[in-house]
């Protein structure tokens, strides 16, 4: 069993100043694989001031010597992303394969993306006579999720860097191994004291950290109900937010898609990680006239999925990251039925030959209101649901019909007419016909799903402020 007695601030591993630790689970297995340090008020206290006191020297620091310190980052965190990668898989569910890209591959390609990205950069542009001046904002707070830890903690840290921030960074209390590790890699990396520091801790330490009158901002990924307590709590001392939130996504598929397709990669997204993403697309909008094609296309792929340990070859499906995880999707699939949508396949019962683990069936429903529960709550596990619609206006008046905004699909033989349905859905991101994600591009939410965008250049951006100096 791995255990952490320490954080990192200043530059330097110390003891937290109080007691306690976290727990962190195989979810397999449900044993306990790992301990973290449990930091609290006083230490984020200490690493805001860490990050303060060396917020002059960073932001003052060329940007190619930042991009020189990004460059070692990555070179000291890829040996670590093999390993890191079968963690995750163990505690979050995700099956290994899928780890070592989303999570492993992925941190360490952004990581060395902002090295590429600040050689082209421009901090300083002229308009007419005023010298317009991009500056980094100061000290940010990153607060990260368990569902996705190394690549969105890569996604934050990273790019706030490169602008000339200062970072104190509190993973979440269900997942911090990724934290800890990224951790490792800045120190050896050689980064400067105060640079960058983690705090590991309960939601105390994160409430601190919003709050806190030396943080200039805050960027946050997680759910909606608790971005909108960050949002509250920042904005007594005026402080700058992102905050990427959840999702339901659709996925419209139009009369003309290649159905097989569509619909197989429609389930095979929302399934992503056991379900547990934010992009999710876990609203399925088909035409009428070819749903029952869709339904049995979508049943068929759902019960291929091999359920079992996230480490074995074979699985294709883990389980999710905890016990009140499980049982929070098991009730989502109550309800659904409750509400009279169609079980077409999965359902509450454990799996077969899974009764230890935290194991939830790949769930389909079909003829679901688009008004329900199920369809208008993030569920955060394996279930989908198959709405019908009768022609593009009513599959675009379904699709935004949702507090949230964060992602979706759109497929057509027409790739015009697809894409002008792209333009018509109040979302962030839009994939069409099975478009590959760029993260050079910019990712973020419309409505509840947020604001402020991640990824590339405009993650960059999010980290600095204008200035203009008229001459």
């Amino acid at each position: 069993m791995k255990t952490w007695e320490d954080i990192y601030i200043d530059g330097s591993w110390r003891r937290p100043s109080g007691d306690g630790s976290l727990e962190m689970r195989n979810s397999t297995t449900e044993e306990v694989v790992a301990t973290a340090a449990c930091g609290g008020v006083a230490d984020v206290d200490a690493a805001v001031e860490a990050a303060g006191r060396a917020f002059a020297s960073w932001s003052a620091t060329p940007p190619k010597e930042r991009a020189d310190h990004l460059g070692a980052l990555a070179r000291k965190l890829a040996p670590r992303l093999t390993g890191l990668a079968a963690d995750i898989a163990a505690q979050v569910g995700m099956p290994l394969a899928t780890a070592n890209f989303y999570q492993a591959a992925a941190a360490y390609a952004i990581v060395n993306g902002y090295v590429d990205i600040l050689g082209r950069f421009e901090f300083d542009t002229q308009v007419d006579n005023s010298v317009v001046a991009r500056e980094p904002v100061g000290v940010v707070g990153c607060i990260t999720p368990w569902n996705y830890p190394l690549v969105q903690t890569a996604f934050k840290v990273a790019p706030a860097l490169a602008a000339g921030c200062t970072v104190v960074l509190k993973p979440t209390e269900v997942a911090p191994l990724a934290a800890l590790v990224f951790a490792e890699a800045v120190d050896e990396a050689g980064l400067p004291p105060g640079v960058f520091n983690l705090v590991t801790g309960r939601a105390d330490a994160g409430e601190a950290l919003v709050a806190h009158r030396q943080v200039d901002m805050i960027s946050f990924t997680g759910s909606t109900a608790t971005g909108r307590q960050v949002a509250a709590a920042a904005a007594g001392t005026v402080k700058k937010v992102a905050l990427e939130l959840g999702g339901k996504s659709a996925n419209v598929i139009l009369d003309d898609a290649d159905l097989e397709r569509a619909v197989t990669a429609g389930v095979q997204n929302c399934f992503l990680n056991s379900g547990q993403t934010c992009f999710s697309w876990s609203r399925m909008l088909v035409p009428r006239s070819r749903y029952d094609d869709a339904v049995a296309i979508a049943r068929a792929v759902a019960e291929g999925f091999v359920l079992g340990d996230p480490l074995e070859p074979g699985t294709t499906l883990g389980p999710v990251v905890s016990a009140a995880q499980r049982d929070r999707v098991r009730s989502y699939i109550a309800l659904g039925e409750s509400e009279g949508a169609r079980l077409v396949t999965g359902g509450v019962e454990p799996p077969d030959g899974l009764e230890r683990g935290w194991f939830v069936r790949p769930t389909l429903f079909a003829d679901v209101d688009n008004r329900s529960r199920l369809a208008q709550e993030e569920i955060f596990g394996p279930v989908l649901a198959l709405i019908p619609h009768s022609g593009d206006e009513e599959a675009v008046a379904l699709a935004n019909d949702t507090i949230y905004g964060l992602h979706g699909a759109v497929w057509s033989a027409d790739e015009e007419r697809a894409i002008s349905v792209a333009r018509r859905l109040r979302t962030g991101v839009v994939d069409v016909n099975g478009a590959a994600a760029n993260i050079r591009a910019p990712f973020g939410g419309y409505k509840q799903s947020g604001y402020g965008r991640e990824w590339g250049r405009y993650g960059l951006e999010e980290f600095l402020l204008h200035k203009a100096i008229q001459t």
